[in-house]
């Protein structure tokens, strides 16, 4: 046999044995991961059963204090409007609360019927301004799709790869620059998604039929809202009282499903690679806050369990967390520790983490 036959039947021997190992590899990352979602699914079971009692505690006790707390705000205008701006703030925690009951409703989680669920979802998304099953639908986009590169859809914060943003124009990485910026997410945010966007949601296909009739009958809804209140206390009135309690409750909101994903050591990986349970325990962080705030926030800081077990109503997290050591052990954010999260604007694959623009020039250096 000559050297050249010798040479050309190792190299199909090689060929063969590299594509057979890479099938081993990825037989057992498949029986890995499901082994994963097996017992994840089979631990967190028990605490995803909805309790009727608790969710219609949670809404009458909500909206006992926010009914009245509003009324408190208008007869303030009277005073000072500072004094109802120091009001909103409080308001806006009970704001976000209430959301979260409706996030709940959209996940089939909170009442243990889904026509309850259904009903009490299209009710608040008057409140958040946001059509409940439009919202619905992106945002179950937003659990399948978390951290998978090939797939950043709808219901998420736009993030680039340090490759996608060198590859775009100056125009291009301008716009991105803007749109990263906090005034931008945290004030004009809040102001364009709530006010315009959820009102004219043209992103989404039209064969969406049933979201495209929630945003119709939610700014329906939302119009019937203005002539009423037009017609008892004043629309100047209205606005002045319900715009800060949207604007500062949507601010919050907006921080919030920020931190739980933009941190440094998240989840990112492409399709091939991606896990939807690592997404959920690795690209979700649990944001450690005092229990008055976990309160006022549904405990939605728990934002790594949700990932894991989207079925676990909110009243049911803290408890999760308490009775499984493994959840203890994930990216843990203080309020303090956050804030390093608003400098972290790129997804770096080689570094596997997210870096900001000056570490970007860095490594251009």
């Amino acid at each position: 046999m000559s050297n050249t036959e010798q040479m050309s039947n190792t190299e199909q021997m090689s060929d063969t044995e590299q594509s057979s190992n890479t099938e081993q590899t990825s037989n057992t990352e498949q029986t890995t991961a499901t082994d994963a979602t097996r017992y994840w699914n089979r631990v967190l079971a028990p605490y995803s059963l909805a309790d009727n009692r608790k969710a219609l505690f949670q809404v009458l006790g909500t909206v006992g204090l926010f009914v009245p707390l509003w009324y408190l705000m208008y007869r303030s205008l009277e005073v000072s409007y500072w004094l109802t701006l120091l009001l909103a703030i409080p308001q806006a925690f009970l704001f976000i609360r209430l959301f979260i009951f409706q996030h709940d409703c959209g996940h089939g989680s909170f009442f243990r019927s889904t026509t309850a669920n259904n009903r009490l979802g299209a009710v608040l998304g008057l409140l958040s301004l946001m059509p409940y099953q439009y919202w619905r639908r992106t945002h179950a986009i937003h659990h399948a799709t978390s951290g998978d590169l090939d797939h950043r859809e709808l219901g998420d914060i736009v993030t680039l790869t340090v490759d996608e943003y060198r590859a775009l124009t100056r125009w291009g990485r301008l716009c991105y620059r803007l749109y990263r910026n906090m005034f931008v997410l945290l004030v004009l945010g809040p102001i364009y998604q709530f006010l315009i966007k959820y009102r004219f949601p043209f992103d989404i296909p039209r064969r969406w039929k049933r979201e495209w009739a929630s945003v119709m009958w939610t700014n329906v809804g939302l119009a019937l809202v203005l002539l009423v209140g037009w017609q008892t206390i004043g629309l100047k009135a209205l606005f002045l009282v319900q715009m800060p309690i949207n604007i500062i409750g949507g601010a919050l909101g907006i921080w919030l499903f920020y931190v739980q994903h933009q941190f440094e050591d998240t989840y990112w990986r492409e399709h091939p690679e991606w896990e939807i349970h690592r997404a959920g325990i690795e690209g979700s962080s649990f944001y450690d806050l005092p229990s008055i705030l976990h309160w006022g926030t549904g405990n939605i800081g728990f934002h790594h369990i949700h990932h894991l077990a989207s079925r676990i109503p909110n009243y049911n997290l803290k408890k999760t967390f308490r009775s499984i050591p493994e959840l203890s052990h994930v990216t843990r954010l203080t309020i303090s520790s956050s804030l390093k999260c608003a400098r972290q604007h790129l997804w770096d694959p080689r570094a596997q983490r997210l870096i900001s623009f000056r570490q970007l020039r860095a490594l251009a250096g």
